[in-house]
């Protein structure tokens, strides 16, 4: 590769943009929580709940993104530039359609699977409010998504970072002014906040639009889809249903336990679970970042059959990564009152999240090691194996365990997280011996 392209596919030059744009879009729903924790605490945990039904209605939008950037990494690893732009066009039109298909579902069906999930009484009337609000323009987040992955795919991490932080703004301006209603303006609560995303949503794909056609793609890149790419479609299915049902399977064992939450443990432990699953966030957010880089990485290598330093980048990432995750979580546990103490002063809830802190550090190690060696993985287009592991993992580990340890034996919220570690750690470990291994660089399709 030339120097040039070496500086752009840096994951330090990848990395920090993308972390400061998940520390921003964390910043969306943190601002949410909190300001909603200062108008009711149950409307926070209903706001959590809404959003954990949003994460599993729009897992197809992974579909598409996850072939999407694997694919367009790796073709433009292979020098194929024109391939590139036509996965462009696809993944664009795909997440289109499934974004309007997906808003329908959730503007007319939003309290039967509310209930679903479990929600009743106070919290299913908070949740309603803001799914049927914020789900029926999911559409435009689809859009937001699909043109964010082709930008990064192309090694400019920053352009989205900065539409991110047009995003914050607007949402914490507009939070603040239509939860508490302040300037005069009515006190909407969570409908407030529902209108407040979806207004930041809405002018972030329009920027994003005008971003995309400026710097990366030409509008005439759709006639790249005439005649249509059949071919193109099914490698889109074969990389990303895999990756997709990966995906669903943790965010679907996710919404189980909190279902196990909702109708066996009590209000206190779900007020406690949904703030610590905000708090940390902050401790696992470098993981992420690092991990969609190196997924950025990895395709380029692999794509230009670089595959002893593919390897090589893998394990740095994932050192400097746990590295900075461990860290933050001693940190995080020194300092963990303080934390709980902005989202409520309960002295119930602050106990019973306190505890969960020291729990949560064994999480992390194998949450860390599942962040960027899975994305890694992907990156080389080896996507089954990872989703073959949380088929037996989320399930066997994370949802019986919950239910066991939480529930049978009496455990509580701290049952739960136990489990949450025991499926991270051994599935972190299985990520680190295919990750030594060479079967993955028998999956290559970018450029097959």
């Amino acid at each position: 590769m030339k120097s040039d392209d070496n500086k752009k596919l840096s994951l330090l030059h990848l990395t920090w943009p993308l972390l400061i744009e998940m520390l921003l879009m964390m910043m969306l729903g943190f601002v949410d929580v909190y300001v909603l924790s200062r108008y009711d605490d149950l409307a926070a945990s209903g706001i959590n709940t809404a959003n954990q039904a949003i994460s599993v209605l729009t897992i197809v939008f992974t579909v598409f993104s996850s072939a999407g950037g694997i694919l367009i990494s790796q073709y433009l690893g292979a020098g194929q530039r024109k391939e590139a732009s036509r996965t462009a066009a696809l993944s664009i039109v795909l997440h289109l359609i499934a974004g309007l298909l997906i808003s329908l579902v959730l503007l007319f069906f939003s309290e039967p699977i509310l209930e679903f999930i479990g929600a009743k009484g106070q919290v299913l009337d908070f949740a309603r409010q803001y799914l049927s609000i914020v789900g029926g323009f999911m559409f435009f987040q689809a859009v937001l998504n699909a043109m964010s992955v082709i930008i990064r795919s192309h090694g400019m991490t920053r352009q989205p970072m900065f539409v991110m932080a047009g995003m914050n703004l607007i949402n914490t301006v507009l939070d603040i002014l239509l939860v508490s209603g302040m300037c005069g303006l009515p006190r909407m609560g969570t409908a407030g906040a529902a209108v407040a995303t979806v207004i930041s949503r809405v002018l972030g794909t329009v920027v994003m639009v005008f971003l995309l056609f400026r710097k990366v793609e030409q509008p005439s890149v759709f006639r790249l889809l005439l005649p249509f790419p059949r071919r193109e479609l099914g490698v889109f299915f074969k990389l990303g249903l895999p990756a997709a049902l990966e995906t669903f399977l943790y965010n679907l064992s996710q919404l189980v336990i909190t279902s196990i939450v909702l109708n066996c443990l009590s209000e206190h432990e779900l007020i406690a679970k949904t703030y610590i699953q905000n708090i940390t966030f902050l401790f696992y957010i470098f993981s992420v970042s690092v991990g969609q880089a190196s997924q950025i990485i990895i395709g380029h290598r692999v794509g230009a059959g670089e595959y002893k330093i593919a390897r090589q980048q893998g394990f740095r990432s994932y050192r400097i990564a746990l590295t900075v995750a461990l860290t933050v979580s001693l940190i995080g546990i020194f300092l963990r009152v303080p934390l709980i103490s902005l989202f409520t002063s309960d002295s119930a809830v602050i106990s019973l999240t306190a505890g969960i802190f020291l729990i949560n550090f064994f999480l992390e190690f194998g949450r860390t090691t599942n962040l960027v060696l899975i994305a890694c993985l992907r990156g080389a287009g080896d996507v089954f194996y990872p989703t073959a592991c949380a088929v037996f993992s989320n399930w066997l580990l994370s949802v019986a365990g919950s239910y066991l340890l939480a529930v049978v034996c009496g455990f509580g919220i701290y049952g739960l997280w136990i489990a949450l570690a025991a499926d991270e750690c051994f599935r972190g470990l299985l990520m680190i011996h295919r990750w030594r291994g060479t079967k993955w660089q028998k999956k290559v399709l970018g450029h097959s």
